[in-house]
Parts: C-alpha cells; sequence; structure tokens
C-alpha cells in the first residue's frame, strides 16, 4: 500500500510517500480501504519528535480515517452491527496517513447520512476531545457558558457546534476578525480577538462579571491563570493541549474559594474500551446532530496525499479555520 511516513524528525519535508506492506485486522478489528484521512495538531508534533505514538500502534502519523470495511474480525463486526463494505469512519493511535488502516471495532463509527468521505474523515479526534474533555471530564450542562481557546481551529469549530446543540452558551477566543466572523457563523455566541482584546476582562464583560462554567484550553502555560480568572464559581477548566507551555502559575486561593476545577487529557493512549465508550455515546447523540445538520464539518481544504507536507505548513501557519483533510 501507499502511505505518508516521517522520513526523519523535522520540517513538513521530511513526510514523502513510501511503501509499505499492508497491515492485517486483529482481534477486535477491521481493515479500512482509506478515502481520507483527517489532519491533527498531533500529527505535526509526532513529526517534529516531541509526540511518539503509543507502544504497539503503527509509527505512521494519522489518527482518524474514513472509508470502506474490507475485512475484519468477523464474529467482532456482527456484534456491532458491521459487515464488509460498510462506510466507517475511525478514530486510530497511528497509521492513518495511508491507503489501507486497522482500526478496533469499537472506534469506528458508521460515517453520517449525507456526508462524503472527506467530511467524515474530519470527524473522529475532534469530536472524540471534545466529548470526553469538555462533556465528560468537564461536565457541561445546558444553561451553562464555555470559553474556547482556538475556536477556529478544528477542535474548536467542533466543540462550539457541539455545545450549541448541548444548549449551552458559547464564547471564542481567536485570532482575527475573519475567524471571529466564522465562528459566530458556526453558532458561537461571541467571539473575542485575543489580539485587540484581553480575553479576561472581555469574559467578564459579557458574562456581567459572573464568569464561564467551562474553558476548554490548547495554550496552559500563562492563560491558566488568567483562566482562573474567568471561571465562575465552581468552574472547571479543562487542558488538552500546552502550546503555551507546561509550566503555569495561578492563584491557589481563588481556587478555593470559588471551588474550582482544573482538569486535563490527552487521548491517544487511552484503553480501546475507553474509546469505545465514547464513540457510543456520539453514536446516540453527536451523530444524531450531524445528521440533523445541527453540526456540520469544517473541512477548510483538502490535499491529495501526496501534498502532506504542504498541509501540514498550512497547518503549522494557523491560517486555516476547521479541519484539513488528506484525499487518497
Amino acid at each position: 500500500m501507499k502511505a505518508v511516513e516521517i522520513s526523519a524528525f523535522g520540517p513538513p519535508e521530511v513526510l514523502r510517500i513510501t511503501e509499505r506492506p499492508a497491515p492485517v485486522a486483529g482481534l477486535g478489528e477491521v481493515l479500512i480501504a482509506v478515502a481520507a484521512s483527517g489532519i491533527n495538531r498531533p500529527d505535526v508534533l509526532q513529526r517534529k519528535g516531541v509526540y511518539p505514538p503509543p507502544a504497539g500502534a503503527s509509527d505512521l502519523p494519522g489518527l482518524e480515517v474514513a472509508g470502506s470495511i474490507v475485512s475484519g474480525d468477523a464474529e467482532a463486526m456482527q456484534a456491532a452491527g458491521m459487515r464488509v463494505g460498510d462506510r466507517v469512519c475511525a478514530l486510530v493511535s497511528g497509521g492513518g496517513y495511508a491507503e489501507l488502516c486497522v482500526a478496533p471495532v469499537g472506534q469506528c463509527l458508521p460515517v453520517p447520512s449525507g456526508l462524503t468521505d472527506v467530511e467524515a474523515a474530519s470527524l473522529p479526534e475532534t469530536c472524540f476531545t471534545v466529548w470526553s474533555n469538555v462533556f465528560e471530564r468537564a461536565c457541561l450542562k445546558a444553561g451553562e457558558t464555555l470559553l474556547i481557546q482556538g475556536g477556529s481551529s478544528g477542535i474548536g469549530v467542533t466543540a462550539i457546534q457541539l455545545a450549541r446543540a448541548a444548549g449551552a452558551t458559547v464564547l471564542v477566543t481567536v485570532g482575527s476578525d475573519e475567524k471571529a466572523a466564522a465562528c459566530l457563523a458556526l453558532g458561537a455566541h461571541h467571539a473575542i480577538n485575543y489580539r485587540t482584546e484581553d480575553f479576561v476582562e472581555a469574559t467578564k464583560r459579557l458574562t456581567a462579571g459572573r464568569g464561564v462554567d467551562v474553558i476548554l484550553d490548547m495554550v496552559a502555560g500563562d492563560y491558566v491563570a488568567r483562566e482562573v480568572n474567568c471561571l465562575a464559581e465552581d468552574g472547571r477548566l479543562a487542558i488538552i493541549a500546552v502550546q503555551g507551555g507546561t509550566e503555569s502559575q495561578f492563584d491557589a486561593g481563588r481556587v478555593l474559594m470559588r471551588r474550582l476545577t482544573i482538569t486535563g487529557s490527552t487521548l491517544r493512549a487511552r484503553s480501546i474500551e475507553f474509546k469505545s465508550a465514547i464513540a457510543r455515546e456520539l453514536r446516540t447523540t453527536a451523530w444524531r446532530w450531524i445528521e440533523s445538520k445541527l453540526v456540520k464539518p469544517v473541512v477548510f481544504k483538502v490535499f491529495p496525499a501526496a501534498q502532506a507536507a504542504q498541509a501540514h505548513a498550512l497547518m503549522e501557519s494557523n491560517r486555516h479555520i476547521g479541519k484539513l483533510v488528506l484525499s487518497w
């Protein structure tokens, strides 16, 4: 099969098309003929050599795919209501940048009705991540307010729509007026341009001084101290990336007095059972929202697989809004 490999750690140009042996589905797995592969920040980090795949995972980058099942564990497929030929999208721990990819049956979801494979490939990583952190760890509820740091990112555009569908008020931070307009069009109630406005002051103003109930943070670093000041009583901060650094200082007294929760997680190394449980939740909630057009994929640009380097360069430029996808 053709695949995109990391020939050496470094800039986007280290990504290259290569030939690899076709993988074989094992117990509890399916083999997917990949039509499209989603691109995510962890792929960039892996390419740079700072985010290695977990033990047993493919060394090829790629955490989400969409395509058709070509073979697999018949008993596991039958139990999941799947069969050869079904169109699915899947969350994987690696190996997504390839014409063929193995995925655990429990981490596969049907391609939502009306979606292309490219659109479906943009869903798993962001939907799994947002559901796990915003709804399960941070327990966002209808009527509450969510602040998303980086609202125009792949995670951001997904979080906006899922939170809005769940009945929450949504605030986002963005780096340009163009991105602000895009987030508002997707359903965000307010967009804060962090280049021209302090997001702490803006958040307090927009919530009449109360603060927000939940913050989804991909920055960490010195943002944490500022975010603590943005939270309402019993507020929850969920950290899912550390683009601003791993070291943070904040007012612990404020955490105590306002009963705040600071949590965080990574998804890639979690068990198949854990991810499969999220998939079941998505199937009964988010997938219904997608099929009813309440939530829609946001694909900024599609690249041929041979142009994976250009796709990574665009991601690192931060000029995109939504997801980037490779097409096979």
